[in-house]
């Protein structure tokens, strides 16, 4: 699986980027054609403390899923993106099961 990360109006440090990275491979675990994750780091240009926006895209064949996050920090919206993810993930998983049994079916 592939991970790409984008950093938006600021530099990224590396230990960010690895934890990003790290917390968005634990989602193989939920769904295993998992084909890549493209996660967005921006930062909002307002005076309110909560002005990170963490958006995190997962492409699996057939669908795509895209969680969006504001958080005060990106560590915060990454994890709490991943657990969203971890849940539409494994729906996603029980629709394509019963398609397939579906079309077994038919």
């Amino acid at each position: 699986m592939k991970v790409f990360t984008q950093s938006v109006n600021f530099k990224a440090d590396a230990d960010l980027i690895k934890f990003a990275e790290k917390k968005v491979s634990g989602l193989e675990k939920f769904h295993d054609k998992i084909v890549d994750v493209e996660v967005f780091l921006k930062v909002q240009k307002t005076s309110d403390k909560e002005n990170k926006i963490t958006e995190i895209k997962i492409n699996i064949p057939g669908n795509e899923l895209i969680v969006k996050k504001v958080a005060k920090t990106f560590e915060e919206g990454v994890s709490t993106g991943v657990e969203s993810l971890k849940r539409q993930l494994g729906k996603s998983k029980e629709k394509s099961k019963e398609k397939r049994k579906d079309s077994l079916v038919s």
